[in-house]
């Protein structure tokens, strides 16, 4: 893996995002991912709560 890269689970598929934008993150912290790219930590609540929300509106297609 290159350098301030990171593999991350997203909906159980994993992907390799940058963290040049958001360096100060570690193992088993959320991080919003745009483009590729970890744009800003989020907490584990937050994280939860939009998770199911996504998943609600995916069911609901």
């Amino acid at each position: 893996m290159k350098k301030n890269m990171a593999q991350v689970d997203v909906g159980g598929f994993l992907r390799e995002i940058s963290l040049d934008l958001c360096p100060d993150v570690s193992i088993g912290e959320y991080v919003l991912i745009h483009a590729g790219f970890a744009i800003q930590k989020v907490d584990g609540e937050e994280a939860m709560e939009t998770l199911n929300l996504l998943k609600k509106m995916a069911e609901a297609i």
